[in-house]
């Protein structure tokens, strides 16, 4: 099973070990576009700071973040799993996971990312300032740069197994499976039900959906949950209490369920 996730925008201060070495990522295939991506992110964040928080969608009292980025090369770098603390890798946990669990979740999980395309928990990044929504100079919208090429790379990295997809819309836009491996690949929503003058009512909440989906993959990787369709990753979900309503979806399309949850 491939588990894709969404990167966070809350990242840790600082790295703490060797410089960035893309040579050392996973899915080396994509380096290429990691250099032309991370050359301008350089340029552009070394730059007039004005032009940069504007691409980058900062606010005016940011620089730090310009500053950071303007330094990536020689900055320290920590395992992707520590580097991204956002309310998703809160709610993972990973540090407190069992061995076992831990090395399952290096194995299954991909981090969908606008500097680094994809990368795996494991691999060795700077804190940087990237999303996916950024237009660089000479680069242009990301989402539409990486769809050359992460289509192979994820394609190959998903083997014969289901697709986990918990990716945000804005990283999905990057890559979407397509025909044979889109019904091996599950897409989830998360819905806050509640009542209102009597009647039950879902409704999206960002916050937790983020939340819920941490847990969702903490739960999977602690019960060792190794479905090999997605018809059995539907039951595994179930089997762990969650309650998963499906929606209608065509061939040749990833499957979609909602994962309903009462409290916040």
């Amino acid at each position: 099973m491939l588990i894709l996730l969404p990167p966070s925008e809350g990242k840790a201060e600082a790295g703490s070990g060797r410089r960035l070495d893309l040579d050392r990522l996973s899915l080396p295939e994509l380096n290429p576009r990691r250099e032309e991506v991370l050359s301008a992110l350089v340029a552009l964040s070394a730059g007039p700071p004005e032009t940069a928080l504007t691409a980058l969608g900062l606010g005016a009292g940011q620089h730090g973040e310009l500053r950071r980025n303007a330094r990536l090369r020689q900055a320290a770098t920590a395992p992707a799993g520590q580097i991204y603390t956002g309310v998703l890798y809160e709610a993972l946990d990973l540090a407190s996971l069992p061995a076992a669990a831990q090395r399952a979740a290096g194995r299954q999980v991909l981090i969908s990312s606008g500097l680094w395309g994809a990368v795996r928990l494991t691999d060795r990044i700077p804190p940087y300032r990237c999303p996916i929504g950024a237009r660089l100079p000479g680069v242009g919208a990301l989402p539409a740069l990486w769809r050359q090429d992460l289509g192979a790379a994820l394609t190959a990295a998903a083997g014969r197994g289901p697709v986990l997809d918990l990716r945000s819309g804005a990283y999905a836009a990057a890559w979407t499976p397509r025909g044979e491996l889109a019904e091996r690949t599950l897409t989830v929503r998360v819905l806050h039900e509640r009542e209102v003058d009597g009647v039950p009512v879902r409704s999206v909440v960002s916050h937790f959906n983020k939340a819920t989906k941490g847990r969702l993959v903490r739960d999977l990787l602690l019960a060792g949950a190794r479905p090999r369709s997605v018809t059995a990753l539907v039951t595994t979900l179930r089997d762990l209490k969650y309650t998963v309503c499906e929606q209608a979806s065509g061939p040749g399309r990833p499957r979609q369920v909602d994962v309903i949850v009462s409290e916040l």
